[in-house]
Order: structure tokens, then C-alpha cells, then sequence
């Protein structure tokens, strides 16, 4: 997906941009009030118990992985998706230093150093947008569980855009979303095993959070929700 295609992408779903293929400020904005959802609808607890039901689990597993993997609300006050923008995920794809954009290490992370009222990940996700618009949404973390939008296409999506489109829309979405990401990692008899005992939380938890998990605590994490 090239700038020219991404614009008529963005126009299909709501904005009125010239398709020219030139970024510029009208196509900065309108990536990001485009994916802006004020009114997105909460997910319904017969919604995640069939997703859970999906895992071949229970709500109360659902709920656990919930409390200690999401940060939350899926979106900030102003109706944008949480995003964390990842500047060394569009070096990987990249290979080009491109100031707050690219670069071989993580960091940079700000929130809204402009006072502008818009997250900076937002920010910097448009700006990319205008050169890359794949590897913009590819190297951000979006929504309730803060996914990466590298994961797109193993999670079923056409790609990042698509994926993050479908996060705007509606937070049942997002628990849609971490239903597939356990499955295609291999993880749904880890989150099967959930229980109030540690140890029988600690494969998801390494799964999840990586080789570190222990050292966080998140097994526990895991078994004091389940015993909630």
C-alpha cells in the first residue's frame, strides 16, 4: 500500500482528501481523526464469554488475562486507540535513520510533547503513514492488550490498517484479537490452565510476557485474578 492508495483507503472510510499521493497536513489529519471513534461500544459479558468459550475456557480466565494484560480502556479520552509507536520496529522493516521515526533502538517514547492533545505514537504513526503507510501501523502496539500491528496478518487481517481499523471499531474487537493472538502462538492450553495456583499460570505468563515474566511476577499476577 503506497500514500496514493492509502488516501483513497482513508476517503473510503470517512475522509474527503485529495488522492495525490503528496503528504501534507490534510492527509496527517485525516489519519488521524479517521481512525478516531468516540462511540466505539463496549464489549457485552455474552460477548467474551463466547470468546472465551472459543479458547475452551471460561470468563473467569478471560477476565484474569484481562486484568493483568490490558492496560484498561482500549482508547484515551479523545477516542484514539492506545498507541505505543516503536521507532526500532520500522528500522527492522526500514533500515533508514529517520529522526523520531526509525532507528536501531528502542526509545523515544513521549506523550504529547507539542501539547497538542494527541498522543506523539499518533503522531508518529501519521508521520510514517506519509512515507510507509504499512510499516506505520506495523511498528506501533494498539489498543487493549497493546498488540503489535506486525501481527496483522497472523492474526487474520489483510493487513496493519485493516487490523487497526477493526480495533477502532468496537472493543469486542480487541478480545477477538487476543483470542487469536493465543491460539496462533500456541498458547490456548496455557490459558486453559489457568488457576488459582502460580505455577499452573506461569506458560501463558512466559507465552504473554516473555522469558522475563518471573521476574515481574506476572504468574502471580495471574493467579491472585483468578482467585478474585
Amino acid at each position: 500500500m503506497n500514500l496514493i492508495q492509502f488516501q483513497a483507503w482513508l476517503n473510503a472510510h470517512g475522509a474527503s482528501i485529495t488522492v495525490d499521493g503528496k503528504p501534507g497536513p490534510a492527509t496527517r489529519a485525516a489519519i488521524i481523526e479517521t481512525f478516531r471513534n468516540t462511540a466505539a461500544p463496549a464489549a457485552t459479558e455474552s460477548e467474551k464469554t463466547s470468546i472465551a468459550k472459543v479458547l475452551g475456557g471460561s470468563l473467569k480466565q478471560l477476565r484474569a488475562v484481562d486484568t493483568v494484560e490490558s492496560g484498561g480502556a482500549g482508547w484515551d479520552n479523545s477516542g484514539l486507540l492506545k498507541c505505543l509507536y516503536e521507532r526500532h520496529y520500522a528500522w527492522r522493516r526500514l533500515k533508514v535513520l529517520i529522526p523520531f521515526l526509525s532507528n536501531p533502538t528502542p526509545g523515544g517514547y513521549t506523550t504529547d510533547v507539542d501539547h497538542d492533545g494527541i498522543n506523539d505514537s499518533w503522531e508518529k504513526v501519521a508521520d510514517m503513514a506519509m512515507r510507509n503507510p504499512l510499516v506505520a501501523f506495523e511498528s506501533a502496539s494498539w489498543g487493549r492488550f497493546q498488540i503489535m500491528g506486525a501481527h496483522a496478518k497472523a492474526l487474520g487481517y489483510e493487513n496493519a490498517v485493516e487490523f487497526v481499523w477493526a480495533l477502532s471499531r468496537s472493543e469486542a474487537a480487541h478480545y477477538r484479537v487476543l483470542a487469536r493472538f493465543i491460539q496462533v502462538n500456541g498458547l490456548q492450553p496455557a490459558f486453559v490452565a489457568l488457576s488459582t495456583d502460580p505455577d499452573d499460570c506461569r506458560a501463558l505468563a512466559k507465552g504473554y510476557n516473555g522469558s522475563a515474566y518471573a521476574k515481574h511476577g506476572y504468574h502471580v499476577k495471574l493467579s491472585r485474578a483468578m482467585a478474585s
